[in-house]
């Protein structure tokens, strides 16, 4: 029963079965997610619905280590507050978790790229510390760029990049050659794109979707810098950030290439009508991946 259909009376249902005390909250759906599905739940919570994901380990995840990380974080990151198990009327687990306020960066933008350079350093600077042994590991996010030249290869043929293609191999293989990361295993959100960030007053006001947390290298990281932030602003994070040496810079360039191609890509399947396509994250990808090439 993986094709249950998530509407509005479904999400009443489960809540008054599970958590009656929500369920005369208002619920509106929440445009975008693709392994899970999210509605708003009154003001101030979300709930999170297991859709395309195969297993909810990504949600078992959230649940055990943003409860942990959210009070030391600078921005709001959304926090799961209840649980709701697998039932007859919906066999997969589901969470309400806090929502967090703004707007999608893929929908909106960053007009103070000064203050958003800032505040980015700050909430990885935050982040980045050593994880515990326990912490999870082995999702492909937070390895070298070596260990993922599949991934990269897989990007890089599927999208039409004409005149720019070397360039782009260059700054991959230059990643591959980087030094590897010699410090502990970080804290690594690991999925720093436009529609995982929320911005509001020109800047960005919250992180979100924590499915790819893992302990690794920071490097996967700060490609945000060129990802995320207006052109001409990256310096001034790696300045804020303070702790990225050349080859970490090197790596997350290389790395923030990649992110580049899964946004066109996915633009691009978006434009052809397949599922889980979004047309408006090419256009998107294409300008990321110019302030990658120019390093800005």
């Amino acid at each position: 029963m993986t094709d249950t259909a998530i509407t509005a009376d479904l999400v009443r249902d489960l809540l008054q079965e599970q958590h009656p005390d929500l369920a005369g909250l208002a619920i509106r759906e929440v445009a975008g997610g693709w392994g899970n599905q999210m509605w708003r739940l009154g003001n101030e919570l979300a709930v999170r619905m297991q859709r395309m994901d195969p297993t909810p380990e990504l949600q078992f995840k959230e649940r055990r280590w943003l409860p942990v990380l959210a009070p030391r974080l600078p921005l709001p990151v959304p926090t799961p507050v209840r649980f709701g198990e697998p039932s007859e009327r919906f066999p997969k687990h589901w969470t309400i978790m806090t929502w967090v306020p703004g707007e999608p960066l893929d929908h909106g933008s960053i007009s103070r790229g000064a203050h958003a350079a800032d505040t980015l350093a700050g909430f990885l600077r935050a982040l980045h510390v050593e994880a515990p042994a326990e912490a999870p590991t082995g999702t492909g996010r937070g390895a070298h760029p070596r260990n993922c030249a599949d991934g990269f290869e897989h990007f890089f043929q599927a999208v039409a990049l004409d005149d720019i293609a070397a360039d782009v191999r260059a700054v991959w293989d230059d990643a591959v050659a980087a030094q590897a990361w010699e410090g502990p295993p970080v804290w690594v959100h690991g999925d720093l794109h436009p529609a995982n960030v929320v911005v509001s007053d020109g800047t960005l006001s919250g992180i979100v979707d924590f499915g790819d947390l893992s302990a690794g290298d920071p490097a996967w990281d700060l490609g945000a810098a060129w990802v995320l932030l207006p052109a001409g602003t990256a310096a001034r994070f790696f300045d804020t950030y303070a702790h990225a040496d050349e080859a970490a810079i090197r790596r997350a360039r290389g790395l923030a290439a990649m992110k580049c191609l899964f946004l066109m890509l996915m633009g691009q399947n978006g434009d052809r009508g397949l599922p889980g396509g979004k047309p408006h994250w090419g256009p998107v990808g294409r300008a990321a991946l110019d302030r990658v090439l120019k390093g800005v």
